[in-house]
């Protein structure tokens, strides 16, 4: 694997500085664990019977970072890329053709969407209504940290087996 550079979160810092430095540090540890693989160990279901690969993630955690931040919390009607509508749920794991440098491109894309609406939300307060339910913009992070962490846990297991990397 390549050299660690993810940012540390602030250890000290204010709740909405916490929350999305962790949630950045998630997001850096998905990139590393894919760094220097080519398309064909990106697209690997390594870890049987699981159909799960990095490219797979990648991808599913573009379509997380869209359905929350800007369909859910910021309202919008954004579309996947990979999945038309009225198709089956999770096409953003069928990977077997999919490009890396557009799923990479579209989840960095989504990422900075997120940071935007983040960043726009005057409070973590602020909330949301969506099926039924209300969401404030601080269970949105801490959801979203945990989405990223239990994912990383799979990359871990899956970079383990492509090609024997392992680390944090």
């Amino acid at each position: 694997m390549n050299e660690d550079r993810r940012t540390a979160p602030p250890y000290a810092g204010d709740e909405r500085a916490t929350l999305t430095g962790l949630l950045d540090f998630q997001r850096e540890t998905l990139a590393l664990k894919c760094a220097g693989l080519d398309a064909d160990r990106l697209r690997r279901r390594a870890v049987a019977p699981s159909g799960l690969s990095l490219l797979g993630l990648v991808r599913h955690l573009a379509e997380v970072e869209r359905s929350w931040f800007r369909d859910i919390f910021a309202g919008e009607d954004s579309r996947s890329p990979w999945t038309a509508p009225g198709a089956a749920e999770f096409a953003d794991f069928d990977v077997d053709d999919a490009d890396p440098d557009e799923a990479f491109a579209v989840w960095r894309a989504e990422c900075a969407r997120s940071r935007a609406v983040v960043d726009a939300a005057a409070s973590l307060d602020a909330v949301t209504h969506f099926r039924g339910e209300t969401y404030s913009l601080r269970y949105i992070l801490g959801h979203m940290i945990e989405e990223y962490a239990r994912h990383n846990g799979h990359a871990d297991l899956l970079r383990e087996r492509i090609d024997g990397a392992t680390g944090e």
